[in-house]
């Protein structure tokens, strides 16, 4: 019996070898080979991304696969959106092997079926964790799957090369930090078809991650990034997670962008080229979206926070795109799923367009602040969630809404808390009309969270 609690609410994953190791992911390939197979689906497609740990992971996935029958298409080193792509491309179910952002210990598997529609907690993810701890008798297969290698990337960036021109008077200058991530393998292959002068940072593939987290939300691990961007008096610079779904954007000035105001610029030229589109936005995105895509005369529509929510949300209402507070956009035009690649080239083929620079075009979206996500290390989220809850009902002045935790807002400012899927951890985001009275709202939140609630 494996240890279900690898599988959280959007993906798989944990600590290898002691959460993830090959007789786990050979319990996993079990599971998940029932699942497909029960929905008539034989074949499937598997990527990875540059762990170490995936040299051992990947193969004993791959083969037990075979062995129960399953068809398997394996395209190597890609980045997440590339496995999505292939997913759509091909019209297969896939796997990638990746743990995103997280340190160099970690591995694990976000899965999705054909089109890249995603597998999450109550769509398969569930049943997974359930074969974990009580597995079905494996039924015996005759003849065993076979094995296709196939290069993805050709393809992933003709798909972009088809979708976007980037052609200005002189060459975008891009600074691009890749984290020793997926990044540096997939950006050179779309950059060389477009109008770019890229200055790389750390492209070189390594997943012990030597000079920083490839976790670009958070600000620290941006800051080689922002010193290049002023260092070459670059247009715009892109920071992309481990597994590069995820793109963050400093402007020419080396300001971070808020992904909420790039959700916004994104919104603003959907809506020229699509006029009365649905757009959503998760709970935690600043006000400046939805209020954008009113005044545009679009359709807003809110989340939950994560991917299987958005997805899902933006298929049942065709919506054209959807922004996340995290840097994660979804494109109808790329399978409902997100991709940083989709993103960056998004943001590059609007400046091209513009003799504005970046601050200029985003500076009209910028009429909130926002704190980012701020984490506290409680011993009881729930409980405070609920002391908190009772606390502002008291206050008729007030709105709540529990879509995804707990949001409080007024007409001047908007708090959400919500609990963290794998840790005891509460996540505060708060935005207000101006600095100071954020910094007071942040202040206040975080005393309550803390009030009588011992940290860990």
């Amino acid at each position: 019996m494996t240890d279900s609690s690898i599988v959280k609410a959007y993906d798989i994953r944990g600590i290898v070898p002691d959460e993830l190791n090959v007789e786990v992911v050979r319990a996993i390939a079990r599971a998940l080979s029932l699942l497909l197979r029960s929905e008539n689906e034989f074949s499937i497609v598997v990527g990875r991304d540059m762990r170490k740990s995936a040299d051992e992971l990947v193969p004993a996935f791959i083969q037990t696969l075979l062995e129960l029958g399953m068809d398997v298409v394996d395209v190597g080193l890609v980045s997440t959106d590339a496995l999505y792509f292939a997913s759509g491309h091909l019209s297969l179910p896939g796997v990638m092997f990746t743990a995103s952002h997280n340190p160099a210990q970690y591995n694990g598997l976000k899965l999705c079926r054909r089109n890249a529609v995603p597998i999450g907690q109550d769509s398969g993810l569930n049943f997974i964790a359930e074969q974990l701890l009580h597995p079905s008798e494996t039924v015996a297969v005759s003849i065993p799957g076979t094995l296709r290698h196939y290069s993805i990337l050709e393809d992933y960036a003709n798909f972009f090369s088809a979708r976007f021109a980037i052609h200005s008077h002189k060459p975008l200058q891009v600074v691009v930090d890749a984290a020793n991530a997926m990044a540096g393998l997939t950006f050179p292959v779309v950059a060389a078809r477009f109008n770019i002068t890229t200055h790389e940072l750390y492209f070189e593939l390594d997943g012990t991650f030597p000079n920083h987290e490839p976790n670009p939300i958070d600000s620290n691990n941006l800051k080689d990034l922002q010193a290049k961007v002023r260092a070459t008096h670059a247009d715009i610079g892109l920071a992309f997670d481990g597994d590069a779904d995820r793109c963050f954007i400093v402007d020419e000035n080396a300001e971070i962008v808020s992904p909420s105001v790039i959700s916004a610029l994104i919104s603003q030229e959907v809506l020229r080229q699509r006029p009365g589109a649905a757009i959503v936005y998760n709970v935690i995105a600043s006000r400046v979206v939805p209020e954008t895509i009113e005044l545009l005369g679009g359709r807003p529509i809110k989340s939950r926070v994560g991917h299987s929510f958005i997805k899902k949300l933006m298929a049942d209402n065709d919506a054209e795109f959807g922004g996340e507070h995290s840097g994660h956009y979804y494109f109808k035009d790329f399978w409902f799923a997100d991709s940083g690649m989709f993103a960056a080239l998004y943001v590059l083929e609007l400046l091209a367009r513009t003799a504005q620079p970046l601050s200029q075009l985003v500076a009209p979206f910028q009429t909130w602040k926002e704190s980012g996500e701020i984490n506290v290390r409680v011993s009881d989220p729930r409980s405070v969630i609920q002391r908190i809850k009772d606390t502002v009902l008291i206050d008729p002045s007030l709105r709540i809404d529990e879509i995804d935790g707990l949001t409080i807002e007024c007409d001047e400012w908007r708090v959400n808390i919500r609990m963290s899927n794998t840790e005891p951890l509460l996540r505060l985001n708060a935005l207000a009309m101006n600095q100071i009275e954020l910094q007071e709202l942040v202040e206040h939140y975080l005393a309550l969270i803390n009030e009588g609630q011992p940290q860990l």
